[in-house]
């Protein structure tokens, strides 16, 4: 039985900054893997004014045990005031793939 598994976004500024998050989080194990989308259009509320900006979405994959440390790691290395860290489980999936989000980060 595959371990309770995340999805989570989150969107940087820029390629880089979101790189180096994800490959952070991958490499302590605290994420299975990060895909990074290199380009979303972001139209938000912010400090009384409605903002436009290009920013680089990276959704990660991890399991509920892990996600603690995984948001307070994300927070460290996150340049935004308010970061977007939005987890959503994952109800349904192939099997092995779910296996592996778990193994991945045991």
């Amino acid at each position: 039985m595959p371990k309770e598994t995340l999805v989570v976004f989150s969107t940087f500024a820029d390629a880089e900054t979101a790189r180096n998050a994800a490959r952070a989080l991958v490499e302590r194990k605290l994420a299975a893997c990060a895909n990074i989308v290199p380009q979303v259009e972001s139209i938000y509320h912010w400090q009384g004014k409605i903002e436009s900006n290009a920013e680089v979405m990276v959704l990660f994959k991890t399991t509920r045990d892990k996600y603690p440390a995984f948001e307070q790691r994300l927070r460290e290395l996150h340049p935004y005031e308010v970061p977007e860290i939005v987890a959503l489980e994952i109800s349904a999936g192939l099997p092995s793939y779910l296996d592996w989000i778990g193994n991945s980060i045991s």
